[in-house]
């Protein structure tokens, strides 16, 4: 008989009073110590998050009176008038067709780059890194090496196009009303490639190789493997991938404002940048707020469906009865099959149409219908050189803005001015470098983002590792509800809530200061911190705890020696994605930091830009300089940071 105390069934202490046990059967066991450790997160979600979001939603019904200079309630007013406002229409259709036309093609090149990298390829790892550039580069650096690129005095890719054939004269890739809102969505693509590449990729390799093999001996083409094997066994991966995205996407704020403004002529303005506009730009606080907030049921909704799909457990579910989550899963993948089946069937007609052209040629060349077959190694080679015919084009594309950075960033002014040797520094010089720093704050934006970044991301850790320690081990009531709620919040645009929140460190007396910042930052760091820990805690064998506690130990020393130190990788994966994303953090900093000296990296940098005046050598050697520390930790941690992206993605 095992006399091993269970720490599952609950135990009457000697001397418990009736109330203490009233309590602990209607709270839960370890309601005391898991209050202690869900209060920070707790505090930081209602006071950061979910306060300003019911304040946005009070504000959106009220407007600044000039005539009495006082804020007055209009009701629904501002939502009624936004369907007559020709500007919010606009926005709305350019939000639209930036997000469907960028998922679209993300979808297409990250699939093939995945399927690429997932078959046997020469230096797989290598390009598999390569092909994750464009993820750890900040936005404020994404967006000035496209724009110098896209530059039609100064920049590369008009003398690319034009030594080619493809155009006769240079264009104005962002200046044009007609080609702006489709180059900022090639910029987005270029960003956003790595993270579809990542995450379909880890679908892959789920999917049992048995399963092609047998595909393959029953005669399935390539494309029929495709078709009936690797995306109904990814259709979930697939499914998070894309609403995750889209979410991003459809909020997108910092890349557009950065590259174009919104212009030329409101042609990429997203509904963001008009909430921007009016809320801080116009001090127009409650049409801002319904600007916002108009996009708020559509993406409710999405984080519903998002939140079932990531929590989505195949066995859980067999005896459940089906709910309106399993329902409506039900119907987009039927929606999802159909989609499916109209789109692969023009590649199966070809395929056919390819395959009987090649017969008919093969039996009037030798006289026999049948096609010759390749030896394993020859078809095997043939293979690889496709792949990598097929992967060239996309390094390229990866490739070639990194390319860009560095070689102006060691040119002269005259070099970059008079288009001389536009593809080499001719001479190298650092003279761009000593410019900056001797001449521009950059030092000390430098100092303010490592400060910044640094406090963001202890105090993130922290409260992350203790919210999720209690939801993987505490039994107390609304451990379930939390754990929903933290992974909406996970999933919450801060475009919907750095509008009442600049309201309300305001009133505090935090804007334009550190704290700003430092209170800030973990509304959108903590919620993935804890939901990557939860994962990682739910991995380690819970009797190592109930070894230490049967032996006297408190709940508290448990999670401190021996709990903590076995998730060491996954700390550092998520201190290391708190950092990175502080480091890159640019509409919080851009609207609460006002004051030259407290300006973090990314907001330097923008400014920087003043009017038609862009000093692009100091500004690329500022980008190299900012993408430098992140690619280094990025380097020394690559495997900390995917593992702890798919065990949290999986176990969470």
């Amino acid at each position: 008989m095992d006399n091993r105390i269970s720490l599952d069934r609950p135990v009457v202490k000697k001397g418990a009073t009736p109330t203490s046990i009233r309590l602990r059967a209607m709270l839960g066991r370890d309601w005391k110590i898991a209050a202690l450790f869900v209060l920070p997160v707790v505090l930081l979600m209602a006071g950061l998050i979910f306060w300003p979001f019911i304040n946005a939603i009070l504000m959106s019904t009220t407007t600044f009176s000039f005539v009495t200079g006082e804020t007055v309630g209009v009701g629904l007013r501002n939502y009624e008038r936004l369907f007559t406002n020709s500007d919010y229409l606009l926005s709305l259709q350019n939000t639209i067709n930036f997000t469907i036309w960028s998922l679209a093609i993300k979808f297409v090149a990250g699939m093939t780059i995945a399927l690429i990298l997932h078959s046997r390829l020469p230096y797989r790892n290598l390009l598999s890194a390569i092909m994750l550039l464009p993820w750890i580069v900040p936005e404020v650096v994404t967006a000035l090496a496209w724009k110098s690129i896209y530059d039609p005095l100064f920049g590369g890719l008009n003398p690319i196009l034009q030594g080619l054939g493809v155009i006769d004269r240079p264009l104005g890739w962002l200046s044009d009303p007609n080609m702006a809102l489709g180059s900022v969505i090639a910029v987005n693509v270029w960003k956003g490639i790595p993270f579809y590449t990542l995450l379909l990729l880890a679908g892959l390799k789920a999917i049992d190789n048995e399963l092609f093999e047998a595909a393959e001996v029953d005669g399935a083409s390539a494309v029929q493997r495709f078709r009936y094997v690797t995306l109904p066994g990814m259709r979930y991966v697939i499914l998070v991938v894309l609403l995750l995205s889209f979410i991003s996407t459809f909020n997108q704020f910092g890349l557009i404002f950065l590259m174009t403004g919104g212009g030329p002529g409101g042609a990429t303005r997203l509904y963001s940048i008009l909430a921007y506009e009016k809320a801080i730009g116009s001090l127009q606080y409650g049409p801002g707020s319904a600007i916002a907030l108009s996009v708020a049921p559509l993406m409710a909704f999405l984080i519903y469906l998002l939140a079932k799909f990531m929590r989505h457990d195949d066995r859980a579910s067999i005896n459940k009865a089906p709910g309106i989550g399993t329902r409506i899963g039900k119907l987009f993948g039927r929606a999802f099959s159909l989609i499916l089946d109209i789109v692969f069937w023009p590649f199966e007609m070809i395929n056919r149409g390819l395959e009987a052209t090649a017969r008919a040629i093969r039996r009037r060349v030798t006289g026999s219908p049948v096609l010759p077959v390749l030896e394993p190694r020859q078809r095997e080679k043939a293979g690889i050189g496709v792949r990598l015919l097929i992967l060239l084009p996309i390094m390229v594309f990866v490739l070639f803005p990194f390319y860009w950075v560095v070689i102006t960033s060691f040119k002269t002014t005259p070099q970059i001015s008079q288009r001389s040797s536009i593809f080499w520094p001719d001479p190298a010089t650092l003279g761009q470098y000593q410019a900056l720093i001797t001449q521009s704050p950059f030092l000390v934006w430098l100092g303010n983002s490592l400060l910044v970044a640094a406090v963001s991301t202890l105090v993130s850790v922290v409260v992350a590792a203790l919210a999720a320690y209690a939801l993987s081990r505490l039994k107390f009531v609304g451990a379930g509800l939390l754990t929903t709620a933290i992974l909406i919040t996970y999933l919450l645009p801060g475009t919907l809530i750095f509008i009442p929140l600049y309201q309300t460190l305001s009133d505090l007396g935090l804007i334009n200061s550190y704290g700003a910042l430092m209170v800030t930052y973990p509304t959108f760091l903590v919620p993935f911190a804890t939901w990557v820990l939860i994962g990682y805690f739910r991995s380690i064998p819970v009797e190592l705890e109930e070894a230490a506690m049967i032996d006297g130990a408190s709940r508290f020393y448990a999670f401190w020696r021996i709990t903590l130190p076995l998730a060491a990788p996954a700390l550092l994966a998520v201190a290391l994605f708190a950092f990175t994303n502080a480091w890159n953090e640019f509409l919080f900093a851009f609207v609460f930091i006002n004051s030259e000296s407290l300006r973090t990296l990314p907001i330097g940098l923008q400014s920087m830009v003043v009017g038609d005046i862009l000093p692009w050598g100091q500004l690329m050697a500022a980008s190299l300089l900012t993408a430098v520390p992140v690619a280094l930790l990025y380097m020394y941690a690559q495997r900390f940071l995917v593992g702890g992206l798919t065990v949290g993605a999986v176990k969470g």
